[in-house]
């Protein structure tokens, strides 16, 4: 597949600050039928969902049985999350955010589109009670298969939106450098989202007095963050895809023209992901580190998703044909 063209900026990465050391336990693969589950939710019978790089959408039973394709959305599913009516909602990279009814096991489009322009990189969602929607375009400019090239040009070209239940969508921050995860915090009061490039997790207040205003959560981490969510007691869990790349944050303050050059480079020569499996929990109040693992292992890593679920904590990735889980108590401090 022929590249795109990139537009780089000269751009400032936060400073690295180091998290506290978290436990390296041991964990179970669970192998897939397909590549690249990006993402893993859990339904309210304990079923597990993810979406696969050809645009299945697998289920496993509670009881680890074989997983079940379920549907295929014809693009590449991201970011899964199981709404309150028991649909499982879905950002598919091409199509937009999806519904899928597990019952009938059909799909519908709920948004495709913003301000007369097609979602690029519709990334990860979640619901509130009261059905609306909110969800992230990681960058208007590339699709899925290209991302590295939004993260080269630096240029912050995410976004957070709202999509009301009478399917009115509203952009609600622009600017965000790799917008990715997005959770709700446990009353509700804010959203907490991610942005990879930007190594941190901010909240967007949706009640009280900082309503519709941004306030960190997690800043200068020395990872890059995916899908996050929210586990039972509140804290909030972070999937961290990679370390901090070191070659292209010395780049991006400097001249453009450095990473136009880099980017033509074969794929080889490139920087790549280390395979780390690394998770970790941050408390929703003040953003201190409450849980986590970071460990290796030959058949799984480059974690970019997870949920708790009958106290194991579940693990998607893009670079394996298998999900993974932890024992839950084992990734306490």
């Amino acid at each position: 597949m022929s590249k795109p063209r990139i537009n780089p900026v000269r751009w400032q990465p936060p400073p690295v600050e180091p998290l506290p050391d978290v436990p390296s336990p041991d964990i179970t693969v669970v192998p897939l039928p397909g590549n690249g589950p990006e993402d893993v939710v859990a339904d309210a019978g304990g079923h597990i969902w993810a979406g696969l790089e050809d645009g299945r959408i697998v289920r496993i039973s509670p009881d680890g049985g074989e997983p079940v394709v379920v549907a295929d959305t014809g693009g590449r599913p991201l970011g899964l999350h199981v709404a309150r009516d028991g649909r499982v909602l879905i950002c598919d990279s091409y199509r937009g955010v999806l519904a899928l009814h597990p019952d009938d096991r059909t799909l519908t489009t709920l948004a495709d589109s913003v301000a007369g322009r097609p979602l690029m990189f519709c990334s990860n969602v979640t619901e509130t009670s009261d059905g609306t929607i909110y969800f992230t375009e990681s960058t208007c400019d590339f699709r899925f298969e290209h991302y590295t090239a939004a993260v080269i040009e630096a240029r912050g070209r995410g976004g957070l939106f709202k999509l009301a239940p009478d399917g009115t969508v509203t952009q609600l921050l622009d600017g965000l450098y790799f917008a990715n995860g997005v959770t709700t915090t446990a009353d509700e009061s804010a959203l907490v989202f991610a942005e990879t490039q930007a190594r941190r997790l901010s909240k967007y207040w949706l009640s009280g007095p900082q309503a519709g205003s941004v306030t960190p959560l997690a800043e200068h981490l020395p990872g890059m963050p995916d899908n996050i969510s929210t586990g039972a007691d509140g804290r909030i869990w972070a999937a961290m895809v990679a370390e901090v790349n070191t070659a292209l944050e010395w780049l991006v303050p400097r001249a453009p023209v450095l990473r136009k050059l880099a980017w033509r480079l074969p794929e080889r020569l490139q920087p790549q992901i280390k395979p780390e499996v690394w998770a970790v929990a941050f408390d929703p109040d003040h953003g201190h580190v409450v849980a986590g693992l970071r460990t290796r292992h030959p058949q799984f890593g480059v974690v970019t998703g997870l949920v708790e679920s009958a106290g194991r904590l579940w693990m998607g990735t893009i670079n394996y044909p298998a999900l993974a889980h932890v024992d839950l108590a084992a990734t306490s401090l």
